[in-house]
């Protein structure tokens, strides 16, 4: 069995937070989009400076975005879009672990 090197993982890491971000960006975008058709200017414009702000706050800005974009969208005297999907994510160098056949 091949194990990857710490080292592997820790130079995908920035490109693998920034993939994550990117997916979930256009999938706020469109949840927003969707609930205030007119308003897509001022919604590209939200989620830009609100992913700023959650790259300043911690590594993994994907976890912070969607609560970010929501707190500028109250402010705004909005009501937030359903942003919650069933959509379970898995990173890209997950493998899955072989089972032990049953005697």
């Amino acid at each position: 069995m091949k194990t990857e090197k710490k080292s592997d993982l820790i130079t995908a890491f920035p490109r693998m937070a920034a993939v994550a971000m990117s997916g979930l960006k256009n999938r706020l975008r469109e949840d927003y989009e969707r609930k205030y058709p007119g308003l897509g200017e001022i919604v590209h414009l939200i989620l830009d400076e609100e992913e700023t702000n959650a790259w300043a706050l911690s590594a993994f800005p994907h976890l912070f975005l969607p609560d970010l974009v929501e707190a500028h969208i109250a402010r705004l005297g909005l009501e937030p879009a359903n942003t919650r999907h069933e959509v379970i994510l898995t990173p890209a160098f997950a493998r899955p672990f072989p089972l032990a056949a049953a005697c």
